[in-house]
């Protein structure tokens, strides 16, 4: 923290290259504009999505429960019925 704070602005480290680099001259940019637009948005969703009555995120997909196995034939009992 102590490097970053007495170099200048464009000074930032590299988390790739393991070092402190001029981050202008190696590409590693973050336009203000690029972040102000994607944190207003974010705050946007939010603050839709907290006072939206309902909100469908996916419809389920419906599924045809399996039929019932066969119950077979009748068992044997006991031997020499009522009749």
């Amino acid at each position: 923290v102590e490097k970053i704070m007495q170099s200048s602005s464009e000074v930032g480290y590299d988390a790739m290259a393991g070092d402190f680099v001029n981050m202008v001259d190696k590409g590693i940019i973050d336009p203000t504009k690029v972040v102000r637009t994607a944190l207003l948005d974010a705050a946007g969703v939010a603050s839709l999505l907290t006072t939206a009555e309902v909100v469908v995120t996916e419809i389920p997909k419906e599924e045809k429960d399996p039929g019932m196995g066969a119950m077979g034939g009748m068992g044997g009992g006991m031997g020499g019925g009522m009749f």
